[in-house]
């Protein structure tokens, strides 16, 4: 875990106008910078960036934060990813809190980071082979350029080359200080037992660096040159405390800002099937690197788009196989499409052997979904037998349980109808019984895990109005809650100083107020929380919150879209702010709040009244209370300078 002091310095170190401006072209707007925003395309600048509040928001796409946030949505990053990301950025050293961590844990910790340095230390040395050395150049490259990748290609995906000479690498590793348990952990060497010699895993291939989400190189697979070599063809580091295949897409760092442009992910088998397309312009492309697909790597996608189109060569064997795949992709609630390249091409080929332009075309004119696609194989095999027709159609409709949206179940089921000439009703029964099959499978899953939650107070009228007015209090916290201000309920009463937070915390928890809205409600709770440590818990705090609701949150109260032109004052036209006001604004939206939740209370009260057979003692009670919160009314109201009649009209 990084340690707190090292967040501090991250937060006070790095500028959010200048992390930003890496990423978009931003103009000076007064005291803040607007630009273009970097989500969604846009003609009129709606990103704003406020250097004095160290915050950002997006009014097009509703996203907002502050500079980690920033990074998290643009590059995708985890909290902690994007703190490493800015802490490299600005020179910071990362330092580990440890204190809480077992001895087991430190030195796991300290394994991986070893891992993680070695991996970084092996790219950089292959691409020295590859490009620095005759043996490199003669071999390697000139492959790569036989298989016509450009330069700068090949340097974007950090291609390299291992020597022939058995044991370059572990040799120049230990040179370097790398301990020979960790060679062997990372696979780069193979030792055997109790021998400090060991030999390079991958000599004599072509690199292929595995990134992680992020960046970090985790592993590696080397592809062999020689066509007689009684050896794999390709070869992958084994599984580490850093590498897990089943975890990972090859190309997705290089590919994941343009899944999110595109909002679509093609999904192909190899290295080279993701590079060519890549140089070809088709770079929203990744690879399951040869292993079947997993959930792990499917959510990984779903990170960046709801949408995958897999690629598919014409194996018939390997189409079959893949199957599961597309069911895999719908469970996850994600649209599937399909292509097929011709018979004996695959995408890196295909490629290779048209433009740009052609290769672009053939993708949009022989996409499939994946009913059409599934019925075009499996029709194949049928062959006018029954039995085998009758499994193809419950194959589909299977698929078909699989998606959520009842919209897109109807639609697909028309097309299946259509294509397979069955009446719609015969497949929506089917649908049924594969769908009862699916919730009686994962019933039993989940028999065993199910756990009582806590039911939201949220009420079924007046909800919206109720919202509003909590987000209003929300605002004037985060926004103001440090001011100091006068207050004053009784007119003669001598006013007290307080601070806006403490006003209002002080006010609620008197009539033990609690927000209906449960968001709010853990806001206004770990602000009421900062009291109790001698604090107060502005939007400042929340923006470097690490849940990122609350950062976007308390960033959107803190920069608003509009404000008043300072063209007004040059004419004289003075208009009283919110800050001028806020003794008087604290108090009207305490008792605004306060009014809604007595008529919130009494609308509850006279829907009991209602009931039939209520005993007459029953009956009197709920008079008499909803008599009391009449008098509480109207004493607020009177407080408000307002008459009953003004506030429900």
């Amino acid at each position: 875990m990084i340690s707190k002091e090292t967040i501090d310095k991250i937060f006070s170190t790095a500028r959010v106008e200048e992390v930003i401006s890496d990423f978009v072209n931003l103009k000076k707007s007064g005291g803040n910078y607007k630009g273009l925003s970097p989500f969604v395309d846009e003609k009129t600048p709606s990103f704003m960036v406020s250097p004095a509040k160290q915050i950002w928001k997006d009014f097009s796409s509703g996203k907002g934060g502050n500079v980690v946030t920033f990074i998290m949505e643009q590059e995708h990053y985890t909290y902690p990813e994007a703190l490493r990301y800015l802490a490299k950025k600005y020179n910071i050293e990362i330092e580990e809190d440890s204190e809480e961590l077992s001895e087991e844990q430190k030195e796991s910790r300290i394994n991986k980071e070893s891992l993680y340095q070695l991996s970084e230390v092996a790219c950089e040395y292959f691409q020295d082979q590859l490009w620095n050395t005759e043996e490199g150049q003669n071999i390697a490259l000139s492959y790569f350029r036989e298989r016509e990748l450009r330069d700068d290609i090949i340097k974007l995906f950090q291609l390299g080359y291992s020597p022939k000479n058995r044991d370059a690498f572990v040799g120049f590793a230990l040179a370097k200080g790398y301990k020979k348990e960790v060679l062997e952990q990372s696979g780069l060497g193979i030792f055997k037992e109790d021998s400090e010699q060991g030999v390079d895993r991958f000599r004599e291939r072509v690199i292929f660096p595995i990134h992680s989400f992020s960046g970090r190189v985790l592993g590696f697979g080397g592809r062999i040159l020689q066509n007689n070599a009684k050896t794999a063809k390709y070869l992958n580091s084994p599984e580490n405390e850093i590498y897990h295949k089943s975890h990972i897409l090859y190309g997705l760092f290089q590919a994941k800002s343009f899944i999110t442009k595109e909002d679509n992910c093609f999904l192909v088998e190899g290295y080279m099937d993701v590079i060519s397309l890549y140089q070809s312009g088709i770079k929203n492309v990744v690879a399951s690197s040869g292993t079947s697909l997993t959930v792990d790597q499917i959510r990984l996608i779903k990170r960046l788009t709801n949408n995958v189109t897999i690629l598919y060569d014409g194996d018939p064997a390997g189409i079959k196989a893949s199957f599961r795949g597309i069911d895999m992709i719908l469970e996850q609630d994600m649209n599937v499409r399909v292509l097929l390249f011709p018979m004996g091409e695959d995408p890196d080929s295909f490629a290779r052997n048209h433009s740009s332009e052609e290769l672009e075309l053939f993708l949009k004119e022989n996409v499939k979904d994946f009913i059409r696609f599934k019925t075009d194989v499996l029709l194949e095999e049928t062959q006018g037998d029954p039995i085998k027709r009758a499994g193809l159609i419950r194959d589909i409709v299977g698929s078909i349980a699989l998606i959520k949206s009842l919209i897109q179940r109807e639609i697909y089921i028309k097309e299946c109808s259509r294509l397979l000439d069955i009446s719609e009703q015969v497949l929506f029964s089917e649908l049924a019984q594969a769908a009862q099959q699916k919730n009686r499978s994962e019933e039993r899953n989940t028999k065993q895990q199910i756990k009582l939650q806590p039911v939201d107070t949220v009420r079924q009228e007046g909800v919206d109005f109720t919202c509003k007015a909590e987000e209003d209090i929300l605002d004037l916290m985060l926004s103001y809650g440090n001011y100091q201000i006068s207050m004053s309920y009784v007119e003669g009463e001598k006013p007290y100083k307080t601070t806006v937070i403490e006003e209002i915390v002080q006010r609620f928890k008197e009539d033990d107020i609690r927000f209906t809205v449960d968001f709010y409600n853990k806001i206004f709770l770990d602000i009421a929380e900062g009291i109790e440590h001698q604090e107060l818990r502005t939007g400042e705090f929340f923006v470097k919150s690490e849940e990122e609701e609350f950062t976007r949150f308390a960033a959107e109260k803190m920069l608003k879209k509009y404000s008043i032109s300072e063209n007004w004052a040059a004419k004289e036209i003075f208009v009283p702010t919110l800050e001028q006001n806020l003794s008087k604004n604290t108090k009207d939206v305490i008792l605004k709040y306060k009014s809604i939740r007595i008529l919130e209370m009494k609308k509850e009260l006279a829907l009991e009244l209602k009931e039939e057979n209520l005993p007459e003692e029953k009956r009197l009670e709920l008079f008499k209370k909803i008599l009391n919160l009449d008098k509480l009314l109207k004493q607020i109201h009177e407080l408000e300078n307002r008459v009953i009649g003004d506030f429900n009209r």
